[in-house]
């Protein structure tokens, strides 16, 4: 028997979404983890997410978690088309950071403590300790926040990953891609340790711009130079002018005397040189800037260190000995002034190089470093920038143009306490650089080396002296592929999982971990470490800036969590911008969140008061609305496909809200519930709604998976992440006719409505006494415009009658 009315109740009683039902999910999807059994990767196409591993120095804000809760969007999508998907969770743990948090928190030095070996062991605890609870809040974030995400409890100070690290360092130095050298490297005084390019920044700051009087050795001529940096005369060894400048023809070769000093340094032309800086010479210093650095190498001038690892002033450096850099700038104008050897000083803004972590400004100083080669892969570098699948596309070319930006092998060693140590013994007898064979974990500044006696000149152990220093912090992250496709441990899964690889990350840092992970990869395997890289832009305030401690603008995601909803912040998390560009905080876009969580859970709870049909003979409105669907999902898709989840959450909330709920199941409603109708329009009805809103929850699950879960275990009694891409609603053909007509059906209904609302009826209230004239090409849909609107509906071919009335959407109204 046709079932009534009375007895379609909806089987969901909960009348609304409640947030507090995502904290009982999470309890029933841990549950279901624990006896699960574990998934296969054999016969499956793999994408393995080489996820960024956070540095564990406290919480994220509100940018951070939304870049994480977008990495499972995508994760939870390949799910959805069958993929075996391996997003691991671990940490960043190493590196100048937890140093300084912990030189903080208890008042001490790492360097005063690590000058014994029991200083340093329990410095590093120290340190071990604060990424322990730092970990613990990331973890906590990422679980609330729904992500499917596997946690590694190995992070990147675990002896698993240092040992990996080490072992890509043994193979490269024994093929000869690492050397050691004695070089000018970009030092910071305040972390005491030397810095790769990538990790330098730049500020504008004011400053000026002293005109300083040199003069000629042979005639006493006086010749004036602009500089920026005049404590750096100590260390001038040459003056420079650009062989189109004429005023200054013909004095190259010749010497001239550097003030205070009285040295002789050497003149010479230089296409490099500015002419429209200061007065058109330029003084060469060791060292200035990288200019000074490649002109010292061109020229095979011998340079004069005169600032040490602390930032000061070297016995080099005469009577400035023992001063800071900014002291001795100070020092050197007062004297140039009283000796009346300054012509002049003009206020500038000029560039500053500083520090990526302390802002430092940064010296250049002579260290005896371990430098990564990378000058000579740059091409090789160049076709795989050009090659790998980048979103968004603009982002291609930040890549390419730092690589072509390379000016230098990448100097790996740094003089901190808080990373993986190099594993290098060095020969005090005969200065052999040793390297263990791989496979452990090696600590050469507490540990016995590994060998007898020196395996060169046959010195004993005890002349074997382990290496102190630790690598740049990139140096162990841009492995983290490796780490993730298991390289040194399964072959066989490396083999299948390496060329399906996803990095998603920040634009800020693809000079960095993205650029360093090609190259590092590269080097060891010959191959691209990615199939696909993610970028996404800045996570901002409110207000359009950068979330700072220091600006007090931090926005915490767990209390917007807990009054609104995971799902409500996934959503603004989605639908706050396209892929690649920055995005903002927007409570009101979080509380749109939340209405959407509603609006499904009540659409939900409406389709559940009538069974499911296996097939129906569908009404023309029913086809015209799945075709609707099937194009929304379409777009869908498409924007999961572009990593871009910006596209779904728009294009899911806008059928959902303003197609399936305003219009759709308005105009089925009566015949859905009431037994008046026959039982096949009625089935048409609820299979149409099921089919609809079934797809539709699949494909917004990897963007709020709770409620689509939760309502999905009611509806269809299974959990809707272990479902697969929905079939097509209707025949790819016939998706644009049909869905064209849904649009014209949802034009003449608003059209209706507003007719309606201007004569101060209710949207229910018949309009007997009128005539509705439509589009004969709608004539399909005649009888359901009637049923809804309770209005006579005629079809017109070229135009309406005369006394027709047009109100909207192709309709008219008009007398009986």
């Amino acid at each position: 028997m046709p079932l009534t009315s009375n007895e379609l109740t909806p089987k969901i009683k909960d009348t609304k979404w409640d947030p507090s039902k995502e904290e009982e999910l999470l309890r029933v999807w841990d549950e279901e983890r624990k006896t699960k059994k574990p998934e296969s990767w054999h016969d499956k196409d793999i994408m393995l997410v080489d996820t960024p591993p956070p540095y564990a120095s406290g919480k994220w804000h509100v940018g951070g978690a939304a870049h994480y809760a977008q990495i499972d969007m995508i994760a939870r999508y390949f799910r959805l088309k069958g993929y075996y998907v391996l997003v691991p969770f671990y940490a960043d743990r190493n590196g100048l950071p937890v140093e300084v948090q912990v030189e903080k928190s208890y008042n001490v030095k790492a360097k005063d403590m690590a000058r014994t070996v029991e200083g340093r062991r329990k410095f590093l605890q120290l340190c071990k300790e604060f990424l322990d609870a730092a970990e613990k809040d990331l973890v906590r974030v990422w679980t609330r926040m729904g992500c499917s995400f596997e946690y590694w409890h190995d992070g990147t100070d675990s002896a698993k990953y240092r040992a990996l690290t080490q072992a890509t360092f043994i193979e490269l130095f024994k093929r000869g891609m690492i050397y050691e050298a004695e070089r000018p490297v970009r030092w910071c005084p305040r972390c005491g340790t030397t810095l790769a390019e990538a990790e330098i920044e730049y500020r504008e700051e004011e400053g000026y711009l002293y005109y300083v009087k040199y003069r000629l050795a042979d005639n006493g001529r006086e010749l004036v130079v602009a500089t920026t940096r005049p404590e750096l005369l100590p260390a001038c060894a040459a003056l420079a002018y650009n062989p189109n400048d004429s005023k200054y023809k013909g004095l190259a070769g010749r010497r001239a005397i550097a003030p205070l000093f009285n040295h002789e340094v050497v003149i010479v032309e230089h296409p490099s040189v500015d002419m429209n800086f200061g007065t058109g010479l330029e003084m060469v210093c060791s060292y200035g800037d990288e200019d000074d650095v490649r002109l010292f190498r061109e020229l095979g001038l011998k340079p004069k260190v005169i600032i040490d690892q602390e930032g000061r002033m070297t016995e080099e450096a005469g009577f400035l000995r023992g001063l800071t850099v900014d002291e001795a700038r100070r020092k050197v104008v007062e004297e140039l002034e009283r000796q009346g050897l300054l012509v002049k000083k003009e206020r500038i803004k000029h560039s500053v190089p500083v520090c990526w972590r302390c802002k430092t400004p940064l010296q250049i100083i002579h260290r005896s470093e371990f430098f990564l080669r990378q000058l000579d892969l740059r091409d090789a570098m160049l076709g795989i920038a050009k090659s790998i699948d980048i979103r968004p596309e603009f982002q291609r070319q930040k890549l390419i143009d730092w690589i072509n930006a390379i000016a230098m092998d990448w100097p790996i060693s740094r003089d901190r306490y808080y990373g993986t140590e190099i594993p290098i013994w060095r020969c005090s007898r005969c200065g052999a650089l040793l390297v263990p064979e791989p496979g452990r974990y090696y600590r050469p500044w507490e540990e016995e080396p590994p060998w007898d006696r020196c395996p060169v000149c046959g010195a004993p152990k005890e002349s074997l002296i382990g290496e102190k220093r630790v690598f740049d912090t990139w140096f162990d992250s841009s492995v983290s592929m490796l780490y993730v496709t298991k390289w040194s441990e399964d072959k066989e899964f490396f083999e299948r999982a390496s060329g399906n690889v996803l990095r998603p990350q920040g634009e800020d840092i693809i000079r960095t971990w993205l650029y360093y992970s090609l190259l590092r990869v590269y080097q060891l395997t010959g191959r691209p470490a990615f199939r696909w890289v993610r970028i996404t832009g800045m996570g901002l305030d409110p207000k359009g800036r950068p979330m700072h401690k220091s600006l007090g603008n931090v926005v915490d995601p767990e209390p917007i969590m807990q009054k609104y909803g995971a799902d409500a912040f996934r959503f603004w998390a989605a639908a706050s911008a396209r892929l690649g560009y920055d995005y903002r905080y927007d409570e009101k876009k979080v509380l749109t969140g939340r209405n959407f969580a509603t609006k499904i859970w009540n659409l939900a709870r409406f389709i559940s008061a009538f069974p499911e049909p296996a097939e129906a003979r569908l009404k023309p409105i029913d086809r015209a609305f799945m075709g609707f669907a099937q194009r929304r999902f379409n777009l869908a898709i498409k924007g999961y496909e572009d990593m871009d989840v910006y596209e779904p959450a728009v294009q899911l909330y806008e059928f959902l809200w303003n197609a399936f709920a305003a219009h759709y199941v308005e105009m089925v409603k009566d015949r859905a519930y009431s037994s008046s109708y026959l039982l096949e329009d009625r089935q048409a009805a609820w299979y149409a709604l099921h089919r609809m809103f079934r797809s539709a929850i699949i494909l917004l699950s990897p963007i709020m998976p709770f409620v689509t879960d939760y309502a999905y275990r009611l509806l269809y009694g299974k959990s809707v992440h272990s479902e697969h891409l929905p079939e097509p609603l209707v025949p790819e053909g016939e998706v644009d006719r049909l869905a064209e007509d849904a649009v014209k059906v949802m034009d003449l209904n608003s059209a209706v409505w507003g007719y309606k609302k201007s004569l101060g009826k209710r949207l229910s209230e018949p309009i007997a006494e009128s005539i509705l004239y439509i589009p004969a090409s709608l004539a399909d849909y005649v009888p359901d415009l009637a049923a809804f609107h309770r209005v006579k509906v005629r079809t017109y071919e070229r135009s309406p009658p005369e006394n027709a009335m047009h109100i909207g959407g192709g309709a008219y109204i008009a007398p009986p």
